[in-house]
């Protein structure tokens, strides 16, 4: 018995994604070119970014695309920028408390008038 798609080959279709990771001192931003279907996870351990940062660890490090956190199974899309979050330094609601209690505002709109 002959399937139907036996003898017809697959057309693997490729998009072009980003691949970003920055610490303080260094970013990178490595542009890839990945099968349709490639989640983001697949994108970092392809990009080559692990071996750049040897610190970066998948189930500590978060990620997103264009800065919003996603989960690592999801699928890009072409033109997707996958991004690597780094732990915060400091907590935001701690600094705010901190400034507040030495008496400094912080200006709406964060421009000087």
């Amino acid at each position: 018995m002959v399937s139907e798609s036996e003898g017809v080959e697959e057309k693997v279709t490729q998009i072009k994604v980003e691949v970003a990771f920055a610490r303080e001192d260094k970013q990178q931003i490595l542009d890839l070119m990945v099968n349709q279907g490639t989640t983001l996870e697949q994108a970092v351990e392809q990009s080559g970014v692990l071996s750049l940062f040897p610190e970066i660890d998948l189930n500590v490090n978060k990620v997103g695309i264009f800065g919003k956190l996603g989960k690592k199974t999801a699928e890009l899309k072409e033109g997707d920028r996958v991004e690597i979050y780094r732990p915060l330094i400091a907590d935001p609601k701690e600094v705010r408390r901190k400034r507040e209690a030495d008496g400094k505002k912080m200006k709406k709109g964060g421009g000087d008038k």
